[in-house]
């Protein structure tokens, strides 16, 4: 059993998470802890609150007594808010405190974009148009490629929670670009798990949302690959484990 452990901010896009541990459908177990959210709100000053030391490591514990074989801050805003020197600093002292591998969903989404090889992305971003483009800074600190950028203003991971799959869909289609070679949906608070095919059959392309690619890094700080086609062509590489 592999036990992957996330510190997931509030209460929004979760259920995500059992979601795609059933679409694993193998010996992985997904662990979920909520952190204090603070403000709900798409501002960097609440967003580096939110992803404050002490915020996290309030659900480390848990995790560890849980068995978690790593842990993923599972927040896109939360953590690229601090710049990449920042948001390395955020993983250290959570894997120090944890006493596990750590990462976030920062990282995961470089992780993943360099996984299935695509250097020139397109963004499209729940947030509002100034957090949006600090999302593509820190890409372009990884050597990404942010080819357009599109937010959508929305203020709370309250509101991010209520969107429906055409809506999730609307905002991919108005990001994409001829150039993208992938499209990547940040927003954990956003829910994606089952849309994803629908999203890469409609652009044509790769599409990495933050809750897939969260649950992909654990997966990746855990060193296990697991084929399941219906979580997008991220999880279709190489597997060791095939789910049918």
């Amino acid at each position: 059993m592999t036990a992957l452990g996330f510190l997931y901010p509030g209460h929004s896009g979760e259920d995500d998470y059992p979601r795609i541990e059933q679409l694993l459908g193998s010996d992985i177990r997904v662990d979920l802890v909520h952190t204090e959210i603070g403000e709900d709100a798409h501002r960097v000053d609440a967003l580096r609150e939110m992803g404050s030391p002490q915020r996290l490591e309030a659900g480390t514990a848990e995790l560890r007594l849980a068995g978690a074989d790593a842990v993923v801050w599972a927040c896109t805003s939360g953590s690229f808010v601090h710049g990449w020197e920042g948001a390395q600093e955020q993983v250290r002292a959570l894997a120090l405190t944890a006493g596990l591998p750590a990462s976030s969903t920062s990282f995961g989404f470089v992780h993943a974009a360099r996984e299935i090889g695509v250097r020139r992305v397109a963004v499209g971003a729940t947030y509002p148009d100034d957090v949006a483009r600090l999302f593509a800074d820190f890409l372009g600190a990884a050597g990404l490629e942010t080819v357009a950028v599109v937010g959508s203003g929305v203020v709370t991971a309250a509101e991010v929670g209520t969107w429906t799959e055409s809506e999730v869909l609307a905002l991919a289609r108005s990001a994409d670009r001829p150039e993208a070679e992938a499209v990547l949906v940040p927003d954990t608070a956003l829910h994606t798990a089952a849309h994803i095919p629908l999203l890469e059959k409609e652009l044509g392309k790769p599409v990495l949302t933050a809750n897939q690619v969260t649950v992909w890094e654990g997966l990746r700080l855990a060193d296990r690959r697991v084929n399941a086609p219906r979580l997008g062509a991220l999880f279709t590489r190489e597997p060791v484990v095939q789910v049918t």
